[in-house]
């Protein structure tokens, strides 16, 4: 297999991956939409890591998607929507032994991608470091954290994971990486829609922790009829944890419509709501939330999904 990295999207999280694995001395090649935002970034000449007030750049190769050449291993880094058509034109040049890292937020676009390229091995992340872009292939690492990973079909650990302790990626291989998913996406629905609604940085949902507190009990009584007792557990708790401790961030989805952006809805309240319905669970609460949600989208004239 290739040792080569291909990273498929240039955003924070897929910029601060390739820095580092490039830094490193590994081999590291962007993968970018079109042949327009291509010649954009060669124009510049590479990407900026900003780390503790320090500039470092890195002239790390890139290509679009029908470029010439098999790709054995992509961390596909993009917003959970654009994950399943990324993949789709980047399939005829998947090799057999491939493996993909996806590190999307929410669930379900993992199975869209797993859909994409059948028999491709797919291995799932989970992130809880911080960055930001600064400007168009710039990004400032904000805050340390751990990478998850984890295959629920494979338990095996690949090759290349040494590789992340090599660039300084905290990472940790996971045998029960669908918990830390739900986990995280539970948190997500507790916090993220909340801030967009009220208009507020993570720190002004304490003024709502009734309403947060009774979105994680069921919460947790979602994810227990998923199975994932694990990941249900203190999950009020940790929400409370999480708002404090970054009270003055604004959280990404708040960001997204900011912008003017597509929201991860579908992935996140959306995959909540049609999990509930096939199990016939009624979540009255986060049902009730994801309406005023979608509300809120059409009103500012933004995607619904």
């Amino acid at each position: 297999m290739s040792s080569t990295w291909h990273i498929l999207g240039a955003g924070s999280l897929g910029s601060l991956w390739a820095c580092r694995l490039a830094r490193a001395g590994k081999a590291v090649r962007l993968i970018l939409r079109d042949p327009r935002r291509l010649q954009a970034y060669q124009r510049t000449g590479g990407l900026t890591l900003v780390e503790q007030g320090q500039a470092s750049h890195y002239a790390i190769p890139a290509e679009t998607a029908d470029a010439v050449g098999p790709v054995h291993r992509v961390l596909i880094a993009c917003k959970a929507y654009d994950a399943a058509p990324a993949i789709a034109r980047l399939a005829p040049r998947l090799a057999d032994d491939a493996e993909l890292i996806l590190l999307q937020n929410g669930l379900g676009s993992q199975d869209e991608v797993a859909e994409q390229a059948p028999g491709v091995r797919c291995i799932f992340a989970s992130s809880t470091e911080g960055a930001f872009r600064e400007d168009d292939w710039q990004v400032q690492f904000a805050g340390h954290g751990t990478n998850w990973l984890g295959d629920p079909i494979n338990p095996a650990m690949p090759e290349w994971f040494d590789d992340l302790a090599e660039a300084g990626i905290a990472a940790q291989w996971s045998v029960d990486i669908l918990a830390r998913l739900w986990r995280k996406l539970a948190l997500n629905c507790a916090i993220n829609p909340l801030t967009v609604l009220y208009d507020c940085r993570n720190g002004g949902l304490l003024e709502h922790s009734c309403e947060v507190t009774i979105l994680c009990t069921e919460l947790a009584e979602l994810l227990r009829c998923c199975g994932q007792p694990e990941a249900a557990v203190d999950l009020a708790e940790e929400v409370r944890r999480v708002i404090q401790a970054t009270g003055n961030n604004y959280s990404s989805m708040y960001q997204d419509v900011r912008a003017g952006r597509r929201t991860e809805i579908h992935y996140l309240l959306g995959h909540a709501c049609r999990t509930a319905a096939r199990h016939g669970l009624a979540l009255p609460h986060v049902e009730r939330l994801h309406r005023r949600l979608v509300d809120s989208l059409q009103a500012r004239g933004l995607p619904r999904d």
